[in-house]
């Protein structure tokens, strides 16, 4: 790990902008026993068909509380961190959410990834009056004063990624993704978005979480004759559909697609030599041309070896412990109810750049990166925002989506 200088660096900088406190209050001075830990909890899939991509988000979670201990913890007091595997499963999820609360008394949560995996969990953060803190880009539609949501909302994500494409003068979209909420509510925005833009949707299709033969799917999109496909397959669905695509000889050239859950970690298992000029839309890339995302990288390298690649998912799940940290300092306690009386307009430097918290929604401005997988496993930027933008999780500033009644699934 890095130097106690360094990491007391970090942390400050982390928190610069939030409050004026003393590099003192940095260092770990602060309210509360600092013999006592504070408890908080991490529950990802280490376990089943999610673990592909949930591993890397506690990986990233850990590192930040070990630099933050390092630098003289939170209030003066390290964190400890128990840990739950949701194992791919939302009843586990929900399951294990309550035995963090009620046995292992967590302060907060960090964990998720699927939206499924959210749903399942977000009555028992209300029901306790805990609050979890989630990782991942999702569909939107959705707020809760329990739920800190770290990743796009879509019209940070989704709606900026169609756009790009219409503009580059892609026509005929094929929609393929996992059979849950976040693949069918981005579905619905896209059907909207593509709509009001006058391009055609082609065909639409979705395949079982733990589904691995893809044959009839790519049938179904070699007989609709796509310009592109908008893919959000998640965990290893993305394995099996991209490696039957380069089975039958298709690459980007020949059917280009644009993933909304294939980020760095999940080229290194599929192969740059497959996903090589395939795009993707995110918040950032291990690639992102910042300082601190240079500092993250060599950290997380550092901590968990050389050939490990960070991502969008686990940049957010970073930035969250982060966040928390920048919240309890705020408000001098780690009570959730303290916490959220601070948070609105919370910012910290992230990795990806400054992001600040939207306290109406608990959402995140954020810059949108539209990126291509390059031959050596690499996601290079090709667009950006020139600025965060600001969340709007239901859509309600876009004329079309309002029109079409755009709404949640449950």
């Amino acid at each position: 790990m890095r130097s106690k200088g360094i990491l007391k660096r970090i942390m400050c900088a982390a928190l610069a902008g939030v409050m004026a406190f003393s590099m003192t209050a940095c260092g770990g001075s602060g309210s509360g026993d600092s013999s006592e830990p504070i408890k908080v909890g991490l529950l990802h899939s280490l376990t089943g068909s999610m673990a592909i991509s949930e591993v890397s988000v506690r990986d990233a979670e850990v590192l930040a509380i070990n630099e933050i201990n390092e630098a003289g913890g939170v209030l003066g007091r390290q964190i400890e961190y128990v840990e739950e595997d949701g194992a791919s499963d939302p009843s586990t999820f929900a399951t294990k959410a309550e035995k963090l609360i009620v046995d292992d008394e967590v302060a907060t949560v960090f964990g998720c990834w699927t939206s499924s995996s959210r749903k399942a969990v977000k009555s028992v953060f209300e029901d306790y009056e805990n609050l979890l803190w989630y990782p991942v880009q999702y569909e939107g539609m959705e707020d809760s004063s329990n739920i800190m949501y770290m990743g796009a909302a879509p019209n940070q994500q989704i709606v900026p990624a169609i756009e790009y494409l219409i503009d580059q003068g892609y026509k005929k979209f094929f929609l393929l993704g996992s059979d849950y909420v976040f693949p069918r509510t981005a579905n619905m925005i896209i059907n909207a978005q593509c709509k009001a833009a006058g391009v055609e949707v082609v065909g639409e299709e979705y395949a079982d979480m733990e589904q691995t033969d893809f044959s009839s799917i790519i049938s179904k999109i070699e007989a609709a004759k796509p310009d592109v496909i908008i893919n959000t397959l998640n965990g290893t669905g993305n394995v099996s559909f991209f490696k039957q695509l380069a089975e039958k000889n298709y690459t980007s050239d020949d059917l280009m697609t644009m993933s909304f859950s294939i980020a760095e970690e999940e080229v290194a298992t599929i192969g740059a030599d497959i996903l090589k000029g395939h795009m993707v839309s995110w918040n950032y890339y291990m690639t992102t041309d910042t300082e601190r995302n240079k500092e993250f990288v060599e950290a997380y390298q550092k901590a968990y070896g050389k050939d490990r690649v960070t991502s969008d998912p686990a940049e957010a799940a970073y930035d969250a412990v982060y966040m928390w940290a920048a919240a309890c300092e705020k408000a001098e306690s780690t009570d959730v109810e303290d916490i959220l009386e601070v948070v609105d307009g919370l910012s910290i430097e992230a990795p990806e750049g400054t992001i600040t918290v939207n306290g109406e929604n608990h959402h995140i401005s954020k810059p949108v990166r539209i990126g291509q997988v390059s031959e050596d496993g690499k996601i290079n930027e090709i667009y950006a925002t020139e600025k965060p933008v600001e969340p709007d999780p239901y859509l309600t500033t876009y004329d079309w989506a309002v029109e079409a009644g755009v709404q949640p699934l449950e």
